[in-house]
């Protein structure tokens, strides 16, 4: 399996990994509630609020990042670019995560972005084919 598609498991992954701290905070609030658990973790606040938001995001995140990857891996754009854009995109989600969880605004934003392009550019990278190969 190529570089951009382990890579497309792994953000996979990550987005059942940002709600770890959403069950801890639903069994802090008196256990988890199993019949109507999104009615329970809007009642979150704090990290657990938070974790919350960050396993949204991971599903739209991880959208647009395996479109891309599927871009560029049917238009058979391959390549150390592509391979970075990949290993950034993923690196950027951890950070994400740990940011979001620690409340950090500014910086969360900063690599949400870093992983907006990644996604973007793997999107249009047929276009620049030629460079790549």
């Amino acid at each position: 399996m190529s570089i951009p598609f382990w890579c497309v498991f792994i953000s996979a992954v990550l987005i059942y990994l940002a709600r770890i701290p959403v069950t801890r905070a639903m069994k802090e609030q008196g256990g988890y509630d199993n019949h109507l658990p999104r009615q329970q973790q809007m009642l979150l606040t704090g990290l657990g609020a938070r974790a919350v938001a960050a396993h949204q995001n991971s599903f739209e995140a991880f959208m647009l990042f395996a479109v891309g990857v599927l871009m560029a891996h049917t238009t058979q754009t391959a390549g150390w670019l592509i391979d970075c854009l990949a290993i950034i995109f993923v690196a950027s989600r951890v950070i994400y995560l740990v940011c979001y969880w620690k409340d950090l605004a500014w910086q969360r934003s900063m690599v949400w972005l870093v992983g907006l392009i990644c996604s973007l550019l793997l999107m249009i990278s047929p276009t620049f084919r030629t460079i790549l190969l």
